[in-house]
């Protein structure tokens, strides 16, 4: 079964922690706010518009109705799709649950099956595929509505998406591309955005070297197609 999920979270650091989740698969549509055990940050509810008051009287991870349809879903027979999954699967590990089945990163499998496009964020991939197009109709048969960095809304937003990127890649692909490391060919931000990563490295190697010694939290995937330019220039 294919397990469509997102999580809306305090912020992306270490102390971080899960404050919503969304699921979306062939047996439940559910979303719930979560008590993620600290005062939410305002840049966080910019974002989501998620307040401390409204997860005040919510219950925390461990005791919620999430909790226990990921437990149950948890199997190696099931699929975790999801944008940024090592994100979500990183609040997921901090809750307890290490997931059991397969993994689809829908954001690396967009930046590895269309490397030209000007973002990755799964709003941005919305307009850019023109997934609106047919987004009314898609929601209206699940009876939830469009709402932007809501999780639910987020999930079903995840299932568009991979079904989209199903005319690229076949569901075995889309597994294996998220297990693995991808070349990336262009430099997504800095000085030399949007700019192809193998010719910086013959015209400016330093650019990217100084990029892997100072931005220690870079994308793995970034850090592996800068380091594999360097070596091959």
């Amino acid at each position: 079964m294919l397990i469509f999920f997102d999580t809306e979270t305090t912020g992306v650091e270490a102390k971080d922690r899960i404050c919503a989740v969304g699921i979306a698969c062939e047996t439940h549509l559910h979303e719930e706010l979560i008590h993620p055990g600290k005062k939410m940050p305002p840049a966080a509810s910019a974002v989501h518009q998620i307040t401390s008051e409204m997860v005040a009287e919510a219950p925390e991870f461990s005791r919620s109705e999430s909790c226990r349809i990921l437990k149950a879903f948890n199997l190696p027979s099931n699929t975790l799709v999801s944008h940024n999954a090592p994100f979500d699967l990183s609040m997921l590990s901090k809750e307890g649950i290490e997931w059991q089945g397969d993994v689809i990163d829908t954001l690396k499998c967009a930046k590895a099956l269309m490397d030209d496009l000007e973002g990755y964020s799964l709003q941005f991939l919305r307009y850019e595929l023109r997934l609106y197009r047919e987004e009314e109709a898609f929601f209206a048969a699940a009876g939830v509505s469009v709402a932007p960095h809501r999780p639910l809304s987020d999930a079903l937003h995840v299932r568009m998406l991979y079904d989209y990127l199903l005319d690229l890649a076949d569901h075995q692909k889309l597994v294996d591309i998220s297990r693995s490391h991808i070349l990336l060919s262009r430099l997504p931000f800095g000085k030399y955005a949007k700019k192809r990563i193998e010719e910086i490295a013959l015209k400016d190697p330093g650019y990217l070297k100084w990029m892997l010694d100072s931005l220690h939290d870079m994308d793995e995937d970034l850090r592996y197609s800068i380091d594999y330019y360097l070596r091959n220039d």
